[in-house]
């Protein structure tokens, strides 16, 4: 009897330890074209950001987005947006902007989508792009 009360003490430890884990394990979400373009759609405080270095943001982009090169400081270049922000990352293919998620995870954003596949992915998969040239400002 006794070994069986230690066995449930002992469960309960061990599921009340990792279940406090849970929400740090997953830093941002990893959606398919539809899935984030729906959210994006439907999310009210959203931003779509473009992880991408300038000269590959120039060539073709979504709609919208607005580029902020995973390359720089991510620190101050994230400053002056609100935290509570959705950001809806992309880059090629997925690489730099589950990146940039976890980073941003680490410095306070919680609301954090990346485009599964990137951008290429986003192409096949028949959504538009814009290819018009844009200037560095």
């Amino acid at each position: 009897m006794k070994k069986t009360y230690i066995i449930v003490a002992l469960f309960l430890i061990v599921c009340a330890t990792t279940s406090a884990q849970v929400p740090d394990s997953v830093k941002y979400k990893s959606l398919d074209t539809y899935y984030f373009h729906l959210d994006y759609l439907k999310t009210d405080t959203a931003l779509l950001v473009d992880v991408r270095e300038f000269f590959e943001f120039r060539r073709s982009r979504i709609k919208d987005a607005v580029n902020i090169p995973s390359s720089g400081n991510l620190e101050k270049s994230y400053d002056t947006i609100d935290k509570n922000c959705a950001l809806f990352l992309y880059c090629t293919t997925d690489y730099r902007s589950e990146r940039v998620a976890r980073r941003l995870y680490d410095i306070g954003f919680r609301k954090l989508y990346s485009l599964e596949g990137g951008i290429v992915a986003w192409k096949r998969d028949g959504f538009t792009i814009v290819r018009k040239k844009v200037k560095r400002k």
